[in-house]
């Protein structure tokens, strides 16, 4: 009961922690605004769609359903992202709930309430159950598809149902191409627990769901005279995008593999979260032969490894491969972990005397509060910093910041006829031609006398902001000048 009330606390700070201060922080750029024009369309225009946001790959694209997961929540708000990010990280929520339920099925209660605490407050999959894009849900499909896993384990044919569509969604909708390796997982857990493998009936249904998943895709598919299959034969066969690694590539990916999991358990990490992490290493290759013996943790190894392996080989995309490609194994990998720290807190040597039996007992113990201790105080401080956030600092950009821009020169132009030029990293400005049209800003398509010029800072690439501003000293001249953190609007008079 004790444990049970702690997860139902940990997950309201969760949840608190995610929603914290998201109207003034939210982040909305380049992708959001894209997403949200097209919902806009949806909902205002019903303009129905077959295709989601863009992939990296030129000529591939996902599903359309994140846009139609999310579109009730910006109907419902009318027209306000922030509701649709909260629905999102309400997802991010019910994922670590459901990884406390497979926890505690697969080992025990003790590692559940462990898993819980890990992601509940990981700097990291705070901030990634906060991002208003198409990879957040797979926080959450990914614990479904372990779930459909278990469930066949437990001898329940619908699991199989649960796999096909979690595998269509995450793949062509969801997912950020790191979920490609769910497809070689699901075949290798099948062929080791062939004695669960589908019946007749089970296959159909599965390939049904499967194919009604991926069904937008092929209509638009057919449409276009081929388009997604030609660039997907251009991308994987064509540019050769598996192939033998070379040695400096080996060395890359596996600092990338680091890299990319160790930030979600410490944000940073110095010499004592190095010396913690090669022990839970050495832990994880000292109980790796009891964790392959177990069917159900065995699910976990299977999806881990399948993206471990398989990404030495894929160098597609001109070997550009993101962090967050691989947001479908967040979960997974501290699944891991919490079994991993699960058995160190039950250490259970056999046939040893009972004084040592306590005193290794003890030291596991230990070994584990100083690790959640050390997590804690890791991870507290960028969550403080970035989540208390004012938003008032010259080097701001959130949310609020952006609103504050627009309404300036809503408010500013006072009904007059105007322009607004716009610049933003990178260069494609959906998330202002978002705002304007949901707040009903209105501009002339033909030049007018008032001209206003908005631009966020671009740290990468100054070279970049001031060859635009260049320009526009022979455009208008600069009447007056507002900054909202590191956003400057100009009212400007058209030469």
């Amino acid at each position: 009961m004790r444990i049970k009330i702690s997860v139902f606390l940990i997950l309201i700070s969760a949840f608190f922690l995610r929603t914290l201060n998201i109207n003034s922080l939210l982040a909305f750029h380049y992708d959001q605004g894209r997403d949200a024009l097209v919902i806009w369309d949806l909902i205002h225009n019903g303009k129905l769609f077959l295709i989601g946001p863009t992939t990296g790959l030129a000529g591939v694209f996902r599903g359309p359903f994140y846009y139609y997961l999310i579109a009730p929540f910006y109907l419902i708000a009318g027209g306000n992202p922030v509701i649709p990010a909260i629905f999102l990280i309400l997802l991010s929520v019910v994922a670590i709930w459901l990884m406390y339920y497979l926890v505690s099925k697969f080992q025990d209660k003790q590692s559940a309430l462990i898993a819980v605490i890990l992601a509940s407050f990981s700097y990291y999959l705070v901030m990634a159950s906060r991002w208003l894009s198409n990879p957040t849900p797979m926080l959450l499909l990914s614990m479904i598809l372990v779930l459909g896993m278990y469930f066949i384990l437990k001898n329940k044919q619908y699991g199989w149902y649960v796999i096909a569509v979690v595998t269509g969604l995450s793949f062509f909708s969801f997912g950020s191409s790191g979920e490609l390796f769910y497809v070689p997982a699901i075949l290798i857990f099948l062929i080791l627990n062939w004695k669960d493998k589908p019946n007749l009936k089970t296959l159909f249904i599965s390939i049904v769901l499967f194919f009604v998943t991926l069904s937008p895709l092929l209509v638009f598919d057919i449409k276009h005279d081929g388009i997604l299959r030609q660039g997907i034969a251009k991308n994987f066969v064509e540019e050769k995008s598996f192939v033998l690694p070379s040695v400096n590539f080996l060395k890359e990916r596996t600092f990338f593999y680091y890299d990319s999991f160790s930030t979600k358990l410490f944000h940073s990490r110095g010499k004592t979260e190095v010396v913690f992490l090669s022990f839970i290493f050495l832990a994880f290759i000292f109980y790796l032969p009891s964790l392959y013996k177990n069917k159900f943790t065995r699910i976990i190894l299977i999806l881990l490894g399948s993206p471990f392996v398989g990404l030495y080989f894929y160098q597609g995309n001109n070997n550009n491969f993101y962090e967050y490609y691989l947001t479908g194994y967040y979960m997974i990998y501290i699944f891991l972990t919490s079994l991993i720290l699960g058995k160190l807190w039950k250490i259970n040597p056999q046939n040893d005397i009972q004084l040592r039996y306590k005193f290794i007992n003890l030291l596991g113990k230990t070994f584990v509060i100083v690790f959640l201790i050390l997590f804690l105080r890791n991870n507290y401080y960028p969550l403080n910093f970035k989540l208390l956030d004012k938003s008032n600092s010259p080097n701001s950009l959130g949310f609020v910041n952006q609103l504050q821009a627009v309404d300036y020169i809503s408010k500013d132009s006072n009904s007059s006829k105007f322009n607004v030029d716009v610049y933003v990293p990178p260069v494609i400005s959906y998330s202002y031609d978002y705002l304007f049209t949901w707040k009903g800003i209105i501009q002339e398509e033909k030049q007018t006398k008032l001209l206003y010029t908005l631009y966020e800072a671009d740290p990468p690439h100054p070279e970049r902001l001031e060859a635009w501003l260049a320009r526009q000293k022979g455009i208008g001249a600069i009447i007056e000048e507002e900054k909202f953190g590191a956003i400057t609007v100009q009212r400007r008079e058209r030469i």
